[in-house]
């Protein structure tokens, strides 16, 4: 499985950050697989209860295969490749029958390996759940109500199934012989504690939250799940961002292992999500008609339909609400600094950074509470590009609670090396060796513009902050207003984007600048002041002449 990697300007591949792919599925189909036995068995037993193909075998849509398929694919072993599964799809994608057919599956189809088969569909056959106990749970009864009524509407209008299974259908329970039960567990948490269920179809995540005890509930049936080797699928339209939903906590999980940043990572997460580009207005019906077409491509029975969905659209008092219903996008919420949309929409993967042009570094550092960021620009056309982001005790921090200062160095030098470097601003803070001593000794004769070029001790690196922050909130509000007009381009980094996605909008005297979400939490933001001080470094130079120009003169 591949993940997005380092999007470094030093020949490393190039991908998108993870929270900013338009499809998330992976290509193809695995090669081993137990999910043509699922699909196979769906044909055979199951019927369509209602709409067009009504009474006709089940037939999932290309795009549901295809994640039945990985969804239920295995490794050389017979374990399984992915823990944990999540569709996000736009409303109206058919996400609650296909959370039906699916907990008909894991209540009755050959769908637990057995052995390696050569010649057969994936590789490998199966054998029924022994004793399986399938719970579709949501934060409330009414919420498992559609996937509940679903899953009897098949039961019912599916006479081999009826035939070849005793079935006891209640209205919130379904009973299978010998020892299977199908039910439906809400957010009493407490309930939930200890229960030994093979597998959790969790319904409309994007719902669970901390008022209504959906957090907890997700909590508790992770580590039900976790204690017996079982699994969850989850599926969900778009949440209101930064409101603590457990759909945006999956999100934000996968976002990690697919970008890097997650450690020890046994099983992957399955994430299924097809988002609209960024950039799309709303007032553009001929855009907004292909950004649809593009979300629902799947879902031919929404095609059918998208005047009217349009037209909803555009009666919607929420223009966001109905970017996350419809488009699926994470809008951004009011204390977000940028939209993530408009972030996304600067990235250019193709731009590469010659050696021959003039760049400018800004470093912010930390050791131990924050990450340390070190981003670049270019003179020229003012691309932002990453170096290296460093987060205490991740896959970067190589998990030992500190950032490994010579790796920074390191890193350092080799942006020397590599490019033509004008300017390098760094705070100082926990740095303050390197940042006075250690890289002014090295690189000040390479330097066009310092970062203190006057007063009692003039310093061609160090820019502290902490009396910085008239300039930095003035540079925060600049880069700000050239994200949302389009007015730079980004190499599309994922922890950037993950750092610029954190950061929220926090008033000072002089302006909005940035902040995290709170002094200790754990959602990083250095990049993106990085960023921003990269792209103030390089006005800096833009603006100064071939022999200096002092920081002071640049406000007057």
């Amino acid at each position: 499985m591949e993940r997005a990697c380092s999007s470094l300007s030093d020949g490393a591949v190039r991908r998108v950050a993870a929270a900013d792919r338009l499809d998330t599925l992976p290509e193809g189909v695995p090669e081993l697989t137990l999910g043509w036995e699922a699909l196979a068995w769906c044909a055979r037993y199951l019927r369509h209860p209602d709409g067009a193909r009504e009474g006709e075998r089940w037939q999932f849509t290309p795009r549901q295969a295809r994640f039945v398929l990985w969804w239920y694919a295995v490794d050389e072993r017979g374990n399984w490749l992915f823990g944990h599964g999540a569709r996000r799809l736009s409303k109206g994608s058919g996400k609650s029958p296909w959370a039906a057919v699916m907990s008909l599956v894991e209540l009755l189809a050959p769908v637990r390996f057995d052995r390696f088969v050569e010649g057969v569909p994936g590789g490998c056959v199966g054998r029924p759940v022994s004793m399986p106990l399938v719970q579709v749970a949501a934060a409330s009864a009414s919420q498992t109500a559609n996937t509940m009524s679903y899953v009897r509407a098949l039961v019912a209008s599916s006479p081999a199934l009826l035939a070849e299974y005793d079935l006891d259908v209640g209205k919130e329970k379904i009973y299978s012989k010998p020892a299977g039960e199908l039910t439906i567990i809400t957010s009493s948490a407490h309930s939930a504690e200890g229960a030994r269920a093979t597998c959790v179809i969790a319904d409309e995540l994007e719902h669970w939250l901390p008022s209504n005890g959906g957090t907890a509930l997700h909590s508790t049936l992770k580590a039900n799940l976790t204690k017996t080797g079982s699994r969850m699928i989850e599926t969900l339209n778009s949440w209101i961002p930064d409101v603590g939903s457990a759909g945006e906590a999956t999100f934000k999980a996968w976002c990690d292992i697919e970008d890097g940043r997650a450690r020890d990572v046994d099983r992957g997460i399955l994430y299924d999500a097809v988002q609209a580009p960024p950039g799309i207005d709303l007032a553009d019906e001929e855009s907004l008609r292909g950004a649809l077409e593009f979300v629902y491509a799947d879902c031919p029975w929404s095609l059918e339909h998208l005047d009217a969905i349009i037209s909803d659209i555009y009666t919607s008092p929420d223009a966001s609400a109905a970017r996350r219903k419809y488009l699926n996008q994470n809008v951004a919420s009011d204390y977000s600094w940028v939209d993530p949309q408009a972030w996304a929409a600067c990235a250019d993967l193709e731009r590469v950074v010659s050696s021959e042009e003039e760049v400018v570094l800004f470093f912010d550092g930390s050791l131990s509470r924050d990450a340390t960021a070190l981003v670049g620009c270019c003179v020229e056309d003012g691309h932002v590009f990453t170096l290296g982001v460093w987060e205490p005790g991740n896959a970067h921090g190589r998990g030992s609670g500190r950032v490994n200062p010579e790796v920074v160095d390191a890193r350092v030098e080799f942006a020397f090396e590599k490019y033509n470097v004008v300017a390098f601003f760094a705070d100082v803070r926990e740095w303050e060796g390197f940042v006075h001593h250690v890289w002014p000794e090295r690189y000040r004769d390479r330097l066009r513009v310092w970062a203190a070029p006057r007063g009692d001790l003039p310093a061609p690196i160090a820019w502290d902050m902490r009396g910085k922050v008239k300039e930095f909130t003035l540079a925060a509000e600049l880069a700000e207003s050239e994200i949302l007009e389009g007015r730079f381009t980004h190499d599309g980094h994922p922890d950037l984007a993950n750092h610029v996605r954190n950061a929220r909008r926090y008033e000072t005297r002089w302006g909005i600048s940035v902040a995290k979400e709170s002094k200790n939490s754990s959602q990083k933001i250095d990049a993106c002041v990085a960023m921003i001080g990269a792209r103030h470094v390089c006005r800096l130079v833009r603006e100064s002449s071939v022999s200096s120009m002092t920081y002071d003169a640049f406000f007057l």
